[in-house]
């Protein structure tokens, strides 16, 4: 994809609304919340906090509350009870061209880098996982959990086999295709429509070897059509790591109820997301856009602005509310997407993805420090704790042990295993 393009679809899902009429939960009702959330293992499955990890001054281990840039932090996963999840190497969509791919296996192999560098750094506090097994196990240490997934196969494009690489470095969950159609997949969002009909003969293939190795196929930004045939294609359950509801907002990026249904028939797991444009229709005018996109380039783009940046960004944003309103998504359009898909597919196939420092949060759920109102919501309509448990990361990890035992089973998954 554009930088432009990224870059407007973030700042507009960080845009500040008009105070709204959040839920009421009581103190006793977060304190349980917290402490139900303490007891379970708790995993988002996207985490787009490698992101941060490469702003110069961003620290991990102090809270930036406030700040538009970040979401994610050790103080507040702490505060909100999040143990961990899926870091995302995330690669933009280039053009294309060969120079284009090269900086995409790059900028990959960079981001990799970069989770590595915070596990080498912060021993006492964060922990690579690999197995569902990890999660439970690093939890009882005291620490926070690393899984490594993969936003965009788009860094594999150069070198397919690359994918052993990262399979030995910790990849163990990996969507096709981004915002823009690539040389393995259709995009749900490409606005030249689809290319392949679905996964191109190379995508196949690249599928193909990543089940073998035991990672997780993720559909979250594919097309109807990829899904289709991943459904067609998989031996083991795949995931949307971060999706919403068709039939709650129609939007290309979300999933229809009957295919719902047939995810959940064939074992899958759909990880609810906070990314506003994809809850609701956020009504922006064509001066909004055009407004937001000299805001970023102010910045020199997003992948410019600094932590400390984050003040003078939210100020900003403030100011193109007042002069172009829009409707900002909140936890009211979350638990809407959350309670149909519940209603839909049943607690067993339901999971959290909120997309933080990737565009997502939400008026009411503005951080990881606001998770505890997610549980309280779910005890308050009368989910039971392993049911809950199931839904913050129970399910999904589920999925992997099913694709690490199939991997086990036809002698692919030994390089780099724990």
């Amino acid at each position: 994809m554009t930088l432009h393009r990224l870059c407007t679809a973030i700042v507009l899902s960080l845009a500040v609304a008009a105070p709204s009429h959040a839920l009421e939960f009581s103190k006793a009702e977060l304190a349980r919340a917290t402490a139900l959330q303490q007891r379970l293992v708790t995993l988002d499955s996207h985490l787009d906090t490698p992101a941060n990890l490469e702003r110069p001054d961003f620290d991990v281990l102090q809270a930036h509350a406030g700040n538009r840039l970040s979401q994610v932090d050790y103080p507040r996963m702490v505060e909100g009870a999040l143990d961990g999840g899926f870091w995302a190497v995330y690669t933009g969509q280039g053009n294309r061209s060969a120079a284009a791919h090269l900086d995409d296996r790059d900028a990959g192999l960079q981001r990799l880098l970069k989770i590595h560098t915070l596990l080498a750094a912060q021993p006492q506090r964060f922990a690579f996982a690999t197995t569902p097994a990890d999660a439970a196990r690093i939890k009882a240490a005291g620490k926070r959990v690393v899984y490594i997934s993969m936003e965009n196969a788009s860094p594999l494009v150069a070198d397919p086999t690359l994918l052993r690489f990262y399979y030995a470095q910790g990849l163990r969950l990996m969507s096709t295709v981004h915002f823009l159609n690539n040389e393995f997949a259709d995009s749900a969002t490409d606005p030249k429509g689809p290319e392949w009909k679905g996964l191109s003969p190379a995508g196949k293939q690249l599928v193909q070897q990543a089940q073998a190795l035991g990672i997780v196929i993720d559909q979250s930004h594919a097309s109807d059509a990829v899904f289709d045939q991943l459904i067609a294609l998989s031996p083991v359950p795949i995931v949307l790591s971060h999706s919403g509801a068709r039939a709650v907002f129609d939007h290309p990026r979300n999933i229809d109820d009957a295919r719902l249904k047939v995810l959940a028939a064939h074992g899958g797991v759909i990880q609810v997301n906070s990314y506003g444009g994809y809850l609701v229709d956020s009504g922006a005018s064509p001066e909004r856009k055009a407004a937001e996109k000299a805001l970023t380039e102010q910045y020199g783009g997003w992948e410019h602005i600094k932590i400390a940046d984050g003040t003078a960004l939210s100020a900003a944003l403030k100011d193109l509310d007042a002069r172009y309103p829009i409707k900002r998504a909140t936890e009211e359009d979350f638990f809407a997407h959350l309670e149909h898909v519940l209603k839909v597919v049943g607690p067993e196939h339901v999971g959290i993805g909120m997309d933080w420092d990737g565009g997502g949060g939400v008026v009411g759920l503005e951080d990881v420090s606001d998770l505890p109102r997610i549980t309280a919501w779910l005890l308050r309509k009368g989910y039971t704790e392993p049911q809950i448990a199931g839904i913050w990361g129970g399910n999904l990890l589920r999925v992997m042990g099913q694709a690490q035992a199939y991997a086990a089973g036809n002698g692919e998954s030994g390089v780099g295993n724990r």
